[in-house]
C-alpha cells in the first residue's frame, strides 16, 4: 500500500478523481432504460448511441495520447473529466435524441481524452516493479466506481429522473477542480515548464488509420492484438447476457444484477491486494496466457451449465480473467513504451474502442441466428488468442532498445 502514498498522495487522488468519473457514469445505469423510453428512443437507436461513444472514443484516442505526451497528463485529463461533465448535464436536458447523440459522442471523447493520459501518468510515477500494482490500482477504482454507484443512481432517481445525470455532471467537474489544483504533473519537460508547443520528436505522427494499419510493425502489436480480443470477447459476452439467461433459463433482471455486481466486486479486490504480487512473482506473459485460457474455457462453459449457482460461479472466472487480464496488458505495453506512454495508451484505447463496437454488433447479429452462437464465436476467439500468446516469447516482453 506505500505506493498509494507515494509522492504525497498521488496514486490515492488519481483513483479517487477516475473513482469519481466512472461513479458518475455507473450513476446513470439504472435510469437509462427509462429515460430513454420516455424520450421514445427505440432500440436500434439505443444501440447507435452506445456505438457512438465507442467509435468517438476510437477515433480520438491515439490523438489524446500524443497530445498527453506533448502538453502533459494532467492537462488531458482534466480537459477530459470537463468533457465528461458538460457531456452528463447535455443528456439529462436532453428531449430529443440528436441531444442524446452529442452527449455520448462528447462522452466518447472524454473517455478517450482521460484513459490514455492516466494509463501514462500512472506509468510515469512508478518502477517497473510497481508498475503491475499501479496499473492495478487504476482499474480497480475504475470498477469500483461501477459496482457502487447503480445503486446510488436509483436512490437518486426517486428525485427525478434527470438527476442522476446532473449528479454524474457534478461529480466530472468535483474531480476536474481537483486534479487542476492537487495533481502536479508527472511528465518531467512539462513540469520543468519547458516549451511544448509541437508534438515530441520521439512521438509518430500518423493518422488513426496509419497508426492502426502500421501498428504491426510494433513491438506491443501482440498487446494491442489482445486488447482487441479482449474488448470483443468480454463486449460480445456482456452485450447478450441478460438475453441470454433471460429466453434460456428465465432469469429476472434482479439475479443479473447479482451476478454482475459480485462478479465485479471479485475482480476489484484482486487487483487491490494480490495483482502486483501476482505479476511481480509470474509475470505479464504468464498471467495473461492462462487468463486468455481460462475466459475461453469458461465462455464455452455458459453453454453447458444450467443452475444458477454454476452459472454465477462461471460468470465470477470470466469477470476475474478479464479483470487480471486489463491491467496485465496496459503493464506489458506500458514496459516497452518509454518516452511514449501516452501515444501507446492511445493504441491500447483504440484497440479497446474497436472491439467495444464490434463486439456487440457481432453479438447481436450472431443472436438472431441462434442464441448460442455469440459465446461459441467469443469462446474460441478468446482461445485462438491464447494460442497465439504460446509463440511469442519469453516471461516478459522485451523492452525497446534506446
Amino acid at each position: 500500500m506505500a505506493l498509494l502514498f507515494k509522492n504525497r498522495g498521488v496514486m490515492l487522488l488519481l483513483m479517487f478523481n477516475l473513482f469519481l468519473v466512472f461513479a458518475g457514469i455507473g450513476l446513470v445505469i439504472p435510469v437509462i432504460p427509462k429515460y430513454i423510453t420516455m424520450l421514445d428512443v427505440n432500440g436500434s437507436i439505443a444501440g447507435l448511441l452506445v456505438a457512438s461513444f465507442a467509435f468517438t472514443q476510437l477515433v480520438f484516442s491515439p490523438l489524446a495520447g500524443r497530445l498527453s505526451d506533448s502538453f502533459g497528463r494532467k492537462r488531458i485529463i482534466v480537459a477530459g473529466m470537463l468533457v465528461f461533465a458538460c457531456a452528463e448535464v447535455i443528456f439529462g436536458l436532453a428531449d430529443s435524441a440528436l441531444l442524446l447523440f452529442v452527449s455520448r459522442m462528447m462522452g466518447g471523447v472524454s473517455g478517450a481524452l482521460i484513459m490514455p493520459a492516466v494509463m501514462a501518468y500512472a506509468a510515469d510515477i512508478t518502477t517497473e516493479e510497481e508498475r503491475a500494482k499501479g496499473m492495478g490500482f487504476i482499474n480497480a477504482s475504475i470498477s469500483t466506481g461501477y459496482i457502487i454507484a447503480p445503486g446510488i443512481g436509483g436512490f437518486i432517481a426517486e428525485f427525478g429522473i434527470r438527476v442522476p445525470f446532473f449528479a454524474a455532471g457534478a461529480a466530472g467537474l468535483v474531480a476536474a477542480v481537483l486534479t487542476m489544483i492537487i495533481l502536479p504533473e508527472s511528465l518531467p519537460s512539462i513540469a520543468k515548464g519547458d516549451n511544448h508547443n509541437e508534438m515530441s520528436n520521439s512521438t509518430p505522427k500518423r493518422s488513426l488509420l496509419q497508426q492502426l494499419r502500421f501498428s504491426y510493425r510494433e513491438p506491443y502489436f501482440i498487446s494491442l492484438i489482445i486488447v482487441f480480443v479482449m474488448s470483443f470477447g468480454l463486449a460480445n459476452y456482456e452485450a447478450v447476457f441478460g438475453l441470454f439467461v433471460d429466453h434460456k433459463f428465465g432469469f429476472t433482471p434482479k439475479d443479473i444484477a447479482f451476478i454482475f455486481t459480485f462478479a465485479s466486486i471479485g475482480g476489484a479486490v484482486i487487483q487491490l491486494t494480490i495483482f502486483g504480487w501476482l505479476m511481480n512473482r509470474f509475470g505479464e506473459k504468464l498471467v495473461i496466457t492462462l487468463c486468455l485460457l481460462a475466459a475461453g474455457v469458461f465462455v464455452l462453459l455458459t453453454l453447458l451449465v444450467e443452475q444458477y449457482w454454476l452459472i454465477f460461479a462461471v460468470t465470477f472466472v470470466i469477470f476475474l480473467a478479464i479483470d487480471l487480464l486489463r491491467p496485465a496488458i496496459s503493464t506489458q505495453m506500458s514496459m516497452v513504451a518509454q518516452e511514449q506512454q501516452g501515444y501507446v495508451a492511445g493504441l491500447n484505447s483504440s484497440f479497446t474502442s474497436l472491439g467495444n463496437i464490434i463486439g456487440p454488433i457481432a453479438a447481436g447479429i450472431l443472436f438472431d441466428v441462434n442464441l448460442n452462437f455469440p459465446y461459441v464465436v467469443a469462446g474460441f476467439i478468446l482461445l485462438l488468442c491464447f494460442g497465439l500468446t504460446l509463440f511469442t516469447g519469453g516471461k516478459r516482453v522485451q523492452r525497446v532498445s534506446t
